[in-house]
C-alpha cells in the first residue's frame, strides 16, 4: 500500500479533465509535490504543482520530463489520445498513432521511470484504462486500451518484490472534453479520481469505477452474442 500524503507524483494529462480531478484530489490528500503535464502546460496557483510540458509520443520529450522528475515516487498514466470510430475506413497511420499515444508512450514513460521510483524507496503507478479495454468500440481506442490492460497486467507482475505496486482505473464515459458530444450518462471526474486514489492507497490492483466497468469485464467471459447482440441471426 502506498500513503499519497507526502508523495510526488506525477501526472500526465493533469491539466484537464481526470487528470485535473486527480490533481486536485492529490492536493487533498497532502501530497508534498504533483509535476502535472500539458502539451501547453498553464501555472498552477498551488505551489505544489509543477506544470510541465509532455507530448507522450515524442522521445526527446520523455526523456525531458525523466530528468525534471528525479524525485517522483508515484506515476499517474493518464495521457491518451482518442481515435476514429472505424477500422476499415481509418488510415493505417491513424490506428498506429493512437496505439503510439496510448500503448507505446505510457510504456515508453514507465520503463523511464521504475528506476527512479525505486532509487526513491518505492512507491506505485496508476495506469488509466477504460472500460473498452473489453467492449468492442470507438474504433482502436479501445484495441489500444486492451493491450494497455495487459501491459499492466504484465509489469504488475514484473514489479513484484521491488516496491512498486501497479493499479488499472477502468470506467465508462466520464464528464470531460474528451466526451462532450457523447449523449449517455457520464460519472464526474472527482468521482472517479477518488476511486483512483483510494484504489493506490489501498493497493488494489484494478479499480472498476462504474457499473459500466463492472458490466464490460464482466462480458469477457459470456459468450460473444451475450455482448454483441446484433450478432444473433
Amino acid at each position: 500500500m502506498t500513503s499519497l500524503e507526502g508523495a510526488v507524483v506525477l501526472v500526465t494529462g493533469g491539466q484537464r479533465g481526470i487528470g485535473k480531478a486527480i490533481v486536485d484530489d492529490l492536493l487533498d490528500r497532502g501530497a508534498a509535490k504533483i509535476y502535472a503535464t500539458a502539451r501547453d502546460p498553464k501555472p498552477s496557483s498551488d505551489p505544489r504543482v509543477v506544470p510541465l510540458p509532455l507530448e507522450i509520443t515524442d522521445q526527446a520529450s520523455v526523456g525531458a520530463l525523466v530528468a525534471a522528475v528525479p524525485d517522483v515516487t508515484v506515476l499517474v498514466n493518464n495521457a491518451g489520445a482518442s481515435s476514429p470510430e472505424t477500422y476499415l475506413d481509418t488510415p493505417i497511420d491513424a490506428a498506429r498513432a493512437v496505439f503510439e499515444a496510448n500503448f507505446f508512450g505510457p510504456l515508453t514513460l514507465t520503463k523511464a521511470l521504475v528506476p527512479v521510483i525505486e532509487r526513491n524507496g518505492g512507491g506505485h503507478i496508476l495506469n488509466v484504462h477504460s472500460a473498452l479495454s473489453w467492449f468492442a468500440r470507438h474504433g482502436a481506442y479501445a484495441a489500444t486500451k486492451a493491450a494497455f490492460w495487459l501491459q499492466s497486467n504484465a509489469i504488475r507482475l514484473e514489479l513484484l518484490g521491488r516496491g512498486i505496486g501497479v493499479t488499472g482505473l477502468h470506467m465508462g464515459y466520464v464528464d470531460t472534453d474528451m466526451v462532450t458530444a457523447v449523449d449517455a450518462p457520464k460519472s464526474r471526474p472527482e468521482d472517479i479520481a477518488k476511486q483512483a486514489l483510494d484504489g493506490i492507497e489501498a493497493g488494489a490492483h484494478e479499480v472498476l469505477a462504474d457499473e459500466t466497468a463492472r458490466g464490460a469485464k464482466a462480458g469477457v467471459a459470456q459468450d460473444l452474442t451475450a455482448v454483441y447482440p446484433q450478432l444473433v441471426n
